[in-house]
């Protein structure tokens, strides 16, 4: 018997690690006219970047997120991205993100200088206030002492409206 596809989210085709490796091999001919000759593999361990080149054993990994969040034309420009590192690093040019070199490769190949946000970011709360005399609105992250501070336009005294937004 078949389990039922989850509700709520369509599933997409997942990719795997040799079909990944493919993909970088190609883009690396097609965009570098140069071989990728090296392992390219997902890590689910990775957080908040889209991928990582590694300077020692010249492997790269990608976040398997960016292709589940975003689709392959995202991953395609991580994918470039990874790989100015990794030809520039070859050729003993500049490779970081500071360096011109590297600048000007990832913009005549077209990768992405950063990737979209891969973690979900809890909405901000903020601790309404206002002053009893002017009645000026003020917003904080963090709740203030209601006893230390005062209105810092006409130095009234503060109440608490709503705990958060």
């Amino acid at each position: 018997m078949k389990p039922f596809p989850k509700e709520g989210k369509p599933t997409k085709q997942e990719l795997t690690d040799t079909q990944l490796q493919a993909m970088v091999e190609s883009i690396s001919l097609a965009f570098f006219d140069k071989k990728f000759q090296h392992h390219a593999f997902f890590n689910r361990r990775l957080r908040t970047t889209g991928g990582r080149y590694h300077l020692n054993s010249h492997n790269i990994d990608f976040n398997p997120k960016v292709f589940e969040i975003y689709g392959e034309t995202e991953l395609i420009n991580v994918i470039k991205h990874e790989l100015c590192h990794y030809h520039l690093h070859l050729e003993g040019k500049g490779y970081q993100h500071k360096d011109a070199e590297f600048k000007l490769l990832l913009k005549q190949t077209g990768g992405s200088r950063y990737v979209r946000p891969l973690v979900d970011q809890k909405p901000q709360s903020y601790h309404q206030y206002e002053c009893e005399k002017c009645q000026t609105l003020i917003l904080r992250k963090r709740r203030i002492n209601l006893q230390r501070y005062v209105c810092g336009k006409c130095h009234g005294r503060i109440v608490e409206i709503n705990s958060s937004i």
